[in-house]
């Protein structure tokens, strides 16, 4: 199964793996959602959209759409 940062619940943290860098927006490049870093998906939206993450220190809010173009691999799964 291919994860990806829609995938993951609330709490659980993971390694960036890769993405389309012509569907990942520029800003997210900047503020440092990069292969090998780390991202925990802190908030979900009561609607469900956006989600609201920590990538290295960073707090981003990012679309489902954006989301789901995000491959990750889970390192720690909140139950």
């Amino acid at each position: 199964m291919r994860h990806t940062i829609h995938t993951m619940k609330k709490g659980d943290k993971a390694i960036i793996k890769d993405f389309d860098i012509d569907l990942v927006p520029l800003k997210l490049l900047e503020m440092g959602c990069l292969p090998g870093n780390n991202v925990e998906l802190l908030q979900i939206a009561p609607f469900g959209d956006p989600l609201y993450l920590d990538i290295n220190g960073s707090h981003v809010a990012i679309r489902i759409e954006t989301a789901r173009e995000i491959e990750v691999e889970l390192i720690e799964v909140h139950l």
